[in-house]
């Protein structure tokens, strides 16, 4: 290829006071290298994570899934990085519902059973990988608000009415 090879990282913070946020980082250059030929489940540092003042120091991550480079998810129980075609029920990759057209209005329907071939990526990480999914598993020093520069929105209290 000719660009240099990237990641878009997207970190969940499972903290419950942070209420679900996600951040986005690129993973570039020998971070990149570290992630080829990791698994779905295995525990990454955080110092591969971001670059110079963003970067994780202190943070353990999981990784939890990713796709590739034309939106193909990553699927924990295939193994290799390969593209397979899988007979599958509703899970990831196939959301398992069939649409019906009745009287010019369209109908979502959910039937027991149904199973549809998908192309699917397997759980291995590699040079065809373009997004991976991370999960905090322990919290550094720093909150991650900071790290990334998300300043949080935290009302004035102002006292211009003057009562005399």
């Amino acid at each position: 290829m000719a660009g240099e090879q990237a990641f878009k990282a997207v970190i969940n913070d499972t903290n419950p006071d942070a209420g679900g946020r996600a951040f986005s980082v690129e993973i570039t250059g020998s971070n990149y290298n570290h992630f080829l030929g990791k698994k779905i489940g295995d525990n990454v540092d955080g110092i591969f994570v971001g670059e110079g003042d963003q970067s994780l120091s202190g943070y353990k991550l999981e990784i939890t899934g990713g796709s590739d480079k034309t939106g193909r998810p990553m699927r924990a129980d295939l193994a290799g990085g390969n593209i397979k075609s899988v007979l599958i029920t509703a899970g990831v990759g196939y959301k398992g519902k069939k649409y019906v057209k009745k009287n010019s209005k369209v109908y979502r329907y959910k039937y027991d059973g149904i199973r549809r071939r998908r192309n699917l990526r397997g759980n291995t990480i590699s040079t065809e990988t373009r997004q991976l999914n991370l999960k905090i598993i322990e919290t550094g020093n720093r909150n991650l608000g900071t790290i990334f520069d998300v300043e949080e929105f935290t009302p004035v209290e102002s006292s211009t009415s003057e009562e005399e």
